[in-house]
This record gives structure tokens, sequence and C-alpha cells, in this order.
């Protein structure tokens, strides 16, 4: 072989080898360049994908907390654009996860995040729905709960699929750097062999292939380790290589921008969080407070020591529950969590809603609490969470409105009560508080006596409160003629509390001066009134002034020398002095009779017609406040247990409206007071049965209608059949028994039918009254006019 055909030859191998190393370079650049495109336009942007679809997810989550909390119309319709949009962009996303999926992992996550948006967009459906229906705090709970718990399943699904397709994007990076270094070393390593022949072909594959592609390795590693989005890979040429640095510095630009619209939005859900005003936390397994908290909660218990505290500790220590009712919740927490979803059902009731908690410095909070169990697809509690809010304020507020509202409603009872009238019911009651202040200061150990006189006190109080409307009176006396009842029931040895006998009669006490007080201080109604006062104090007397005027006329018009006449005078005018500081037993009774009708309402009856006849007799003034305490009793009995109801009325043929008459009248020297109606009559048969069981009746014994009618004037007697504010706790007959005897009267039960045995027998009740109490419509005295009565009879 010629030196040419060497020559030949080795320019023939030198162009075969430099065909053959720019073939094999051009080949590996070409690899490398396709493996490029497919990372950085298929596997990166797919991974920018999965990364954006967790921003998506945040978009929806601030979202749906606006159109919750959103203040008015025009925000929640922004926020429903917004949801709509957001949803498609997730479909579209979802859609280029599976198109990109690479595996059957990936392609397994892309249809668990589909059918967990379709639930997550289907509570925040429910949510809105709760929020247009006006469910507000429904919504909100719902949004905390269900929502939260799809939204963060939502969110795990997600994360998982950025993070596989992060390794699939760090493997294929790692795979590109792999054939990089390949491509490297094969041409480094012909270049080395060829390097004394192609040098510089060697320096230029160097500059236009190797440092371009090493540089991107470099950076590329760099960037996958540091996640420092903000560096860039330089550009020498608008190559293969050139235009693949540009599409992963494009890729670069994209993460770092959503890494910063992912942090600005993340900082905005905290911000909403850390503002709103309202505690919200979640009990975990153990009764113990999750880590996430709204701040608020630190203001509301003024302590940053929240995380991992027992709740029973955080909530509910230092505040107005019982250990039983403390006991309770946590045993009902305990019974809910790691639950089926039923035991919230039935135990929500014992987690309590309300508390008054002292705080270190001695102020007390009243926190309004609301429970929610937050359940996972198995519908098993996994939390339970607790929305506090500090009502103190609120609370505050509402009692001093009541406060200010029951005043007005006294003061209203107040002005429906005539001056004179109040201020004798105000005595009155006085009289009898101090009546039972004396009898508990005299017992140390009260007997069966002792008890029925203080609660025969009481219930007259109440009556007379009841006759005059003043219903907060009525009920604090009543919870007092409560005590007094059970203690007789029970037994005086065994249930006598004299402290708290004491306790209550002063409370009764006070309300009755609170009342007094309203009606001289803010009514200015300062004792009774003027003409009252003045008959009190002695010196000035009432007359009706048309005996007056009648009086003055017959002054006037008889001369000095008409005899007949002056003694007519002196007739009218003694009369009119005897009339004197009286009044009719209508105007006496008149409060009692108007309090009827309320009376008969309450009892779901109508309201009865009441007809007096005083046959011209009027009654001392002084005499009157006795009078009304025993007619409350009377009047009382007769529309509960007299008169029946409109239908029983109709069905025997009688008015729907009973009738109550009162007749007065003149017995041996003594006022006598009838009273009877047109009810069904004394139940003597019950009356019978009453007696028997407490043994008042010798087992067969045979007793007369008449004895058997004067059990009802024992203590504790009493036929209704169930107790009520109105009867059935046994006092009433036996009390009048007891007042007419104070007042040295007497009354008496008369059967006005012949139906002897009967169960119900139609009677009078007799009242008899000393003849002191009243005078004629002469004027006269009672004995006077029954003198008079006699002369007229034997002439």
């Amino acid at each position: 072989m010629t030196i040419r055909h060497r020559i030949t030859l080795v320019v023939l191998l030198m162009f075969v080898a430099l065909a053959t190393i720019g073939g094999y370079a051009t080949y590996q650049a070409r690899r490398s360049a396709a493996q490029v495109r497919q990372v950085t336009q298929g596997v990166v942007p797919s991974a920018l994908a999965s990364s954006d679809l967790v921003a998506e997810v945040k978009d929806v989550q601030l979202a749906t907390m606006t159109l919750v909390y959103a203040p008015d119309a025009n925000m929640v319709a922004q926020a429903q654009a917004q949801l709509k949009t957001k949803q498609a962009q997730l479909r579209q996303a979802l859609d280029l996860q599976a198109q990109a999926a690479a595996s059957h992992a990936q392609r397994g996550l892309v249809a668990q995040a589909r059918e967990s948006m379709a639930n997550y967009f289907s509570a925040i459906e429910e949510t809105e729905r709760m929020k247009a229906s006006g469910q507000e705090a429904l919504a909100q709970a719902f949004l905390f709960a269900d929502v939260g718990e799809y939204r963060n399943e939502l969110e795990g699904i997600v994360e998982t699929m950025r993070i596989e397709k992060n390794r699939q994007k760090d493997d294929a990076i790692g795979s590109l750097n792999g054939m990089l270094a390949t491509t490297t070393t094969a041409i480094g390593g012909a270049t080395a062999a060829a390097i004394a022949l192609l040098t510089l072909i060697g320096m230029l594959l160097y500059r236009q292939i190797t440092r371009p592609l090493t540089r991107m390795q470099a950076e590329m590693s760099e960037i996958a380790e540091k996640q420092d989005f903000t560096r860039r890979v330089p550009v020498a040429r608008m190559d293969e290589i050139g235009r693949s640095i540009v599409a992963f510095n494009d890729m670069i630009e994209k993460i770092e921008e959503s890494a910063l619209q992912l942090k600005q939005k993340t900082a905005d859900i905290q911000a909403m969080l850390q503002n709103m005003q309202q505690g919200i936390l979640t009990v975990v397994d153990g009764g113990l407070v999750h880590g996430e908290y709204s701040a608020y909660l630190e203001a509301i218990f003024e302590t940053e020591d929240i995380a991992d505290r027992d709740v029973m500790s955080l909530v509910f220590g230092q505040t107005s529950l019982d250990a039983d009712a403390r006991s309770q919740v946590e045993a009902a927490i305990h019974a809910c969590i790691g639950e089926d979803a039923i035991n919230f059902a039935f135990n929500e009731h014992l987690l309590v809603n309300e508390v008054a908690k002292t705080m270190p410095d001695g102020r007390v909070k009243t926190l309004d609490l609301s429970w929610s169990a937050i359940t996972d697809e198995c519908d098993t509690v996994v939390r339970l969470m607790l929305c506090v809010r500090d009502v103190t304020e609120l609370r505050r507020l509402a009692a001093e409105s009541t406060q200010q509202k029951r005043q007005l409603e006294m003061i209203g009872e107040i002005l429906a009560v005539s001056q004179d009238k109040f201020h004798q019911f105000v005595e009155s009651a006085k009289g009898f508080i101090h009546e039972n202040e004396r009898i508990i200061g005299q017992h140390e150990h009260a007997d069966e006596s002792a008890l029925a006189e203080l609660f025969r006190n009481m219930h007259t109080i109440k009556g007379n409160a009841r006759t005059y409307g003043l219903r907060h009176l009525t009920s604090i006396v009543h919870e007092a003629e409560q005590r007094y009842d059970a203690m007789r029931r029970l037994g005086a040895d065994e249930a006598w509390d004299r402290e708290a006998s004491i306790a209550e009669l002063a409370r009764v006490k006070q309300a009755v001066e609170h009342y007094a007080t309203i009606n001289e201080v803010s009514l200015g109604r300062k004792g009774p009134g003027a003409l009252s006062h003045r008959a009190q104090s002695g010196r000035y007397m009432v007359v009706d002034r048309s005996h007056i005027d009648e009086s003055v006329r017959l002054v006037e018009s008889v001369g000095d020398s008409d005899t007949a006449g002056l003694v007519a005078m002196r007739d009218a005018v003694r009369r009119t002095l005897r009339l004197l500081d009286t009044e009719s037993f209508e105007q006496a009774l008149a409060g009692l009779i108007e309090s009827l009708p309320s009376l008969a309402e309450e009892l779901g009856k109508r309201a009865p017609k009441v007809a007096i006849d005083d046959n011209g007799y009027r009654l001392r003034r002084h005499a009157s406040g006795a009078l009304r305490d025993v007619f409350t009793h009377l009047l009382r009995n007769s529309v509960d247990h007299g008169i029946e109801p409109a239908d029983e009325r109709v069905a025997a043929g009688k008015p729907e409206a009973g009738a109550i008459e009162i007749d007065v009248g003149v017995d041996a020297g003594a006022l006598q007071i009838t009273l009877s109606d047109d009810g069904r009559g004394l139940a003597m048969r019950r009356i019978r049965a009453i007696a028997a069981e407490r043994g008042w009746i010798e087992p067969h014994a045979t007793l007369s209608d008449d004895a058997v009618a004067r059990f009802i004037f024992r203590a504790g007697f009493s036929t209704a059949g169930a107790v009520t504010e109105v009867s059935g706790r046994g006092v009433g007959m036996d009390a009048v028994k007891a007042m007419l005897e104070r007042e040295l009267g007497r009354i008496e039960l008369r059967f006005t039918d012949e139906r002897d045995g009967a169960d119900f027998r139609r009677f009078q009740t007799i009242v008899h009254l000393p003849e002191a109490w009243v005078v004629d419509s002469l004027g006269a005295p009672l004995e006077q006019g029954a003198k008079a009565a006699r002369d007229d009879a034997l002439a």
C-alpha cells in the first residue's frame, strides 16, 4: 500500500472516523434532545399540573369559606361563580393527568381524585343550600365537618398525585442525566481517541454539545435538590438543546409563580382563620384538644395553653357545672369518639350548651357551646367539633331587658288595681307575713298545726295576689307555698327546716316590699287614697256624697216652725252619720269578682255571673279586708269545684256560664251571708272516699250527709283530682274556718235538696259575722235594726 493510499486510507479512515464520530454524536445528541423534550414538555409539565391541582383545591376552599361567611349577596354570587370555574378547571386538570398517567398507580389516583372531587363539590352544594335557607350556623358547622373532611381527602389524593408526579419527574431527570452523562462519556472517549485528528472538531463538539448539556444537568440537579425556583439555565444557541433549556426555564418560572400563589392563598386562609371571631376546636380520642384550632379561642379562654390539653379541664374547669354534670359530659365525649354516629345522636343532650366560667381574675364569662360530630366514610365519629362563643354581654343585656320588662309588667299590674285596694292588699300581705315570722320564730320544731297555719297564710296571700292579677308575686308566693305543702305532707318532725323557711319567707317579704316600693316610688301612690287615708287617721270618715246632698236639701227645705219636717231632717242626718265609713258588699267584693273571668279562663270554663243581694245592709270599712280574705277562698272554690265546664253544663241542660249568688241577711242579731252556685253540688261520694282513706270514718260506720260534709273543714282536705296553682293542696275551707273563728264568726253548709245519699248534693255556704261589722240601710246598727223589725212586727 502506497503512502498515498495509506494517506488516502488514513484520510478515508479519518473521514470514516469523523463521519462515525459525527454520526454517533448526532445520534446521541438527538436522543438526548428527544429525552430532554420528553422530560421538559411531558413529564415536567405533568408534574407542574399536579402541583397546580393543590393550588386549585386551595382556591376552592377559599371560595367555599367566602360563600359561607360572605356578608352580602354580591360576594356569595362571586363565590358561586368562582366555584363553578374552579370545578371545571379541576376536571380539565384531572383529564390531563389521566392522559399523562404513566402507571397504573397514577391512573388509580386520578380515578380517586375524580370521585373525591365529586363528593367534595356535592358537600359544598349542600352547604350552599343551608346558607341559602338561612341556616348559617349549620352551614358553618357543615363546612368544618363534612366539607372539611372531603377537602382533606381531596387534598390528600392530590398531594399523593403530586408526590407521584414529582417522583416520576425526578426519575425522568435522573434517567436524562444518566443518558447525558453516557453521551458525554462516549463523545469524550471518541474525541480522546481521535484527539490528534479531531481536536478542533472535539473542541467544537464540546463547546456546542457537551458543555451546555453538562451545565443543564448541573442546574437541573441543583434546582431539584434545593427547590430553588428562582434559578435559570443560560441559553447559548437556539438549537435543540437551546430550545429544551428555554422550555425548562419556562417550566421553572411557572413553578415559581404557582408556589407564590399557593403561599399567598395559604396565608389568606390562615389570616381568615386567625381573625374569625369564633372559637373552634376539635376533640380527638382521649378527650384531648387537637393542635389546630382558631386563634380566637385564646382570647376566649385567655390562655395559649390549648393544644393537646384535656377538653374537660380547658372548657369545663372553674365552671358552674357540678361534678355529676361534668361526669356526664366526659362520658358522652368518650362514648361518641370512635363509635357510630348514632351514639352522638343518643348522647348529644348530655353535652352542655352553656356554662358560666370563672376566669383567673374572678370575672365570670358565659360561654355558648355548640357540638357537632365529624365522621368518616363509614359514618364513624373521628372527632367532635366544638364551637365556643363568649355570650357574656349578650346574656347581660338579655337579663337587663328581662328585668326592665318585668318591671314594666309589675307597674301595669299595680296600675290595674286602685290605690286603696292595692294598699289594703299590701297591708294584708304584710300582716300574714308577720304572722308567719312569729310562728317560725316560736317553733324550733314545728307541729302540724303550725305548718297548717303557715300554709293557710301563704295560700291566702297567693289567692289575693292572683285576685288582683299580680302574676310575678303570685309565682314567688306559690314557691313558698309549695315548700310548706311539702313539709306538711312529709310531717313536721322530718321536714321542718327553720332556716330554709325563714329564707323562703324573706323572699316573699322582699317581693311584696318590691311591689310596694314600685307603687310608692315609681308611681307616687304612697299609702291609701286620700279619702281612705283620712278615714284611717281617725279624724275623717267616708260617706256617699248622695247622702250628704240629701241631708243638705232637707236642712234647706225645712222651716223653723215645721216640726214634722225638722223630725224628718233629724232622722235623715242621723242616717247619714250612721252610714259614715261604710261601703256596700258589692264594693267590698268588687276586686274578687273582677278576677273571676281570668280564673275561669285558666280552668277552661266560662266566666260566671255573680249576683249580690245585700238587702240594704252595708259593711263597715274596717271589716272589708277580713271579708275579702274569706270570700277569696269561697268564690275560687265555687269556680274551681262547683261550676262545671261549658260542655258538661250544656249536656246537663244548663247555660254555658255558671251563676253565683250572694245574699246578705240578718239572723238572730248577727250578719248572715249566704253563697250558692248552680254547679254540680258538693261531691259527697268523693268526700266519703277520701275520709275513709284517711281513717276519719270507721269501717262500716254510717254517717249522715251533714256529718260527711263537715269533713271539708279539716286541714289538708281537698277533692281536686290534681295539684295546680288554683287548687288541690288541701287548703281552702279550713283556712276560711280559721279566719272566721279569729274574727268571732263561723261557717256552715246547708243542703238545698232532698237527695240524701246522692253522689252530688246542692248546698249553700253560710257565713256568720259579728253584728258590729254592718249597719242597715237606714244607718242603724244591726242590733237596732233587728229591734226595730221586732217592734214593727209587734205593732
